[in-house]
């Protein structure tokens, strides 16, 4: 079974926006400083229309902000 995580580059591209600080991308996103950090470390995934929300403030293609990392365990379905 394939099984997979949201992962998100959204701390390098903040400090590549003039060190742009958690607070600044909530407020600017409409979430608290603490749902981005959650999101950061992988703890919670945001909703499409969140995840949009950080692109767009970031600037960039949500591609380049998220991505799918499939994890692949050995054995199953052989």
């Amino acid at each position: 079974m394939n099984r997979g995580r949201l992962g998100n580059s959204i701390r390098e591209l903040r400090a590549g926006k003039n060190n742009m600080t958690q607070a600044e991308l909530g407020a600017l996103v409409g979430v608290t400083r603490q749902t981005i950090i959650a999101i950061e470390q992988g703890k919670y995934s945001p909703s499409l229309e969140s995840a949009f929300r950080i692109a767009h403030a970031l600037n960039l293609p949500i591609t380049e902000v998220f991505r799918y990392e499939f994890e692949t365990t050995v054995g199953e379905g052989d």
